[in-house]
């Protein structure tokens, strides 16, 4: 779909796939796990604390990775033992961190986790800014193109990262701002936001959902956590498909778990119902494990899903 803004799609490399840039947060989270959330002027007592590497941007990459993809990831952080210990999970996971800057610092995300798995996070902001996404995606069209993903805070700039070769998507939690969803929206091939988000903050009716697909050429996924998600095709497809059940430990970076194992579906060759299909599956599964990195391996997700692994069409 890259080719009806950028001149042509996604070029792919030898074995059949592009790579996949993740271009957006970097973060140490603060983890507090509590009994329940406190309520003003309260202090709760928590069970563990932890400091985990996450950010919306870098726990894509890790499950896009951990999903088989080839992913680079191009956050901004510092050139501290922190940042060190960061870029080194994530490589861990199998990104190539070379591909993020180490000109500034790795932000911080306070993170309460309560009894039943809910998440609330107070973020900081970071160092990425427009300059940063216009320079990924030079470098991304200069070897040769692939997919360009941005998390929901760097939205703004999606506009200036339109190259040939590049398949634009973007993850739209973390965006407040209902011009630059409606504008990213109408620029990205691939567009994955939460429900709520999308019919509450940023005031998008559900009713007008389709038409925005079809009518800007987006592949459109809400997701809506327990309930699922909703695929809105740019053909006028619609799918929906319910959350596998499981029990909660931890729903944070649930989303980030999605959007990664979907791209790397579509990298793989499924069409995008395929792709939110394994992508609604790892999201679910990633819930019962703690920690924003909880992205299963392909064989738990086709155990879940109860078929033999997926196979990409030609």
């Amino acid at each position: 779909m890259g080719s009806r803004r950028a001149g042509e799609g996604a070029r792919r490399r030898p074995g059949g796939r592009s790579v996949i840039v993740f271009c957006g947060y970097a973060n140490l989270d603060v983890v507090g796990r509590v009994p329940r959330f406190p309520r003003p002027d309260e202090r709760v007592h928590a069970t563990a604390v932890e400091h985990l590497s996450g950010g919306m941007a870098a726990n894509a990459a890790s499950a896009a990775a951990r999903a088989g993809a080839d992913v680079a990831f191009a956050g901004v952080v510092g050139a501290d033992p922190l940042s060190d210990r960061f870029l080194a999970e994530l490589a861990a996971d199998g990104a190539d961190v070379g591909w993020t800057a180490r000109t500034a610092f790795l932000s911080t995300a306070i993170v309460l986790v309560d009894g039943e798995g809910r998440r609330s996070v107070v973020s900081q902001d970071d160092a990425l800014d427009a300059a940063h996404v216009t320079a990924v995606a030079d470098r991304l069209a200069a070897a040769g193109g692939g997919y360009l993903c941005l998390d929901g805070y760097r939205a703004a700039a999606l506009a200036g990262a339109a190259r040939p070769g590049v398949t634009l998507a973007v993850d739209l939690d973390g965006c407040d701002d209902r011009a630059d969803a409606l504008t990213a929206i109408g620029r990205a091939d691939h567009v994955v936001v939460g429900r709520a988000r999308l019919a509450q903050l940023l005031d998008v009716p559900a009713a007008s959902w389709q038409e925005l697909a079809t009518g800007r050429r987006t592949t459109l996924v809400v997701t809506d956590g327990p309930a699922g998600w909703t695929l809105h095709g740019a053909d006028g497809r619609l799918v929906t498909e319910p959350a596998l059940e499981v029990d909660v430990v931890d729903d944070t970076g649930a989303g980030d778990c999605f959007t990664g194992t979907y791209l790397a579906g579509l990298d793989a060759g499924l069409p995008p119902a395929r792709a939110a299909v394994r992508a609604g599956a790892a999201a679910s599964l990633s819930c019962t494990v703690p920690g924003a990195r909880g992205a299963p391996s392909p064989a738990l997700v086709d155990a879940a899903l109860g078929q033999p692994a997926a196979t990409p069409s030609p």
